[in-house]
This record gives C-alpha cells, structure tokens and sequence, in this order.
C-alpha cells in the first residue's frame, strides 16, 4: 500500500484546497460545453425557465434524438457535484423516450447556466455541528400530462450537503396537502436510513441528531 498524499482527482471530480475543500468537475463541464458546440454560448442566471408549462406531446420531435440522449445523460453525472442542476435535469430526462423542440430548449439551457458557473462545486467545509438536517419542497400537480407532483429535498450534514433529489411522485395528490404528507413521510424514512448509515462508522463520542 502506498501513500499517493492529499486527494486531487477522484472518478473525473477534481478536489481543490483553499481551506475548505471544494469538489468540482469544471474541465467535464467544458468537455460538455464542446460537445454540445455551445463553448462561446450566452450564459444565463437560472437554469430553468419556471414560467411555462410544456405538455410531453407539444413541440415537433428533434431532428437528432441520439444527440439529446447523450448530453442529458452527461449533465446527469454532473449533478453529483451540482445540486442547483438537479431539478432541471430531472425535467430533462423525463422525456428521454420522445424529446421534443422544448425539452432541447431546456438542455440547451441548462447549458448555458452551466456556462456562466464554470466556477461553482460542491463544498466541503470542516463544521462544529453533527446535526442532520433536511429541506424540502413540492410543485403540487406540476406535471401536466398527469397531474403528478415534483418533490425534492437536500439534506445537510451540519454545513454541508451530503444528499439531494428531484423526481415526480409516484402517486397523484388530490391536494397540496397531501403532496407534502408523502414528500414528508419519504424524507423521514431516507433521513433516517441515512442517520443509520452514518452512526454505523462513526465513533461512539460523537452523537447525531
């Protein structure tokens, strides 16, 4: 076994050190960025137009499908360092069997956020709290073709995130309401698998709540 020293890169995610750490996948964002030709592009300030509603079947099919594939596939690897993408990804990718005119918009957008936040990682800073804490939020019936909810959620480790999600309900909810109870109860259950995991390598003095 041999000490290789401090960590720099791990599975393409480079590993930066100014104090705290910093996990971030800049060259992969420029590797996206050529291939999807967009290196010079106009960058945005949010990744997702949340405006509009677009049913599945709106939009004429993309002229090349394989294409769409490949880059929604690529940006889904770059959520694990990039929590601010995660919704617009998933609303991306939702449609991967038929993409159309307005998802490529949507993937061409998230593009160009992506452009104007080169800089941006995940964050890793040394913290005085073991607290687990978790945020969460739902578009009650956002999903026009069946009226099914989006949840997600980030859970933080004292200052630091250490899970995120996005996805649709599997049910539909006849109210706001109960779109919450269901994104409440699953958090619950993945907060407390996740306080298991963590209580299962840590030492026994240091205590999580």
């Amino acid at each position: 076994m041999k000490d290789l020293g401090e960590l720099h890169h791990i599975l393409g995610m480079h590993v930066q050190r100014y104090g705290d750490g910093l996990l971030s996948q800049k060259q992969y964002m420029l590797e996206i960025l050529d291939r999807a030709g967009m290196t010079e592009c106009k960058p945005c300030s949010t990744p997702v137009d949340t405006n509009p509603k677009v049913a599945a079947a709106d939009g004429a099919p993309v002229a090349h499908a394989t294409d769409f594939h490949i880059l929604a596939g690529t940006i889904q690897y770059l959520s694990f360092t990039r929590p601010d993408i995660a919704y617009a990804v998933q609303q991306v990718c939702l449609h991967m069997h038929d993409p159309r005119e307005p998802r490529d918009a949507a993937l061409k957008r998230i593009l160009r956020y992506i452009r104007g936040t080169l800089h941006l990682g995940l964050l890793l800073q040394p913290s005085s709290s073991a607290d687990l804490q978790v945020y969460t939020d739902v578009n009650w019936a956002g999903y026009l073709n069946t009226r099914k909810s989006t949840s997600g959620y980030a859970m933080f480790l004292g200052d630091n995130i250490i899970s995120w999600s996005s996805k649709r309900q599997n049910t539909v909810s006849r109210s706001s309401v109960e779109a919450k109870y269901c994104k409440v109860a699953n958090d619950v259950a993945e907060a407390t698998w996740l306080r298991q995991l963590l209580q299962s390598f840590t030492p026994p003095w240091v205590a999580l709540h």
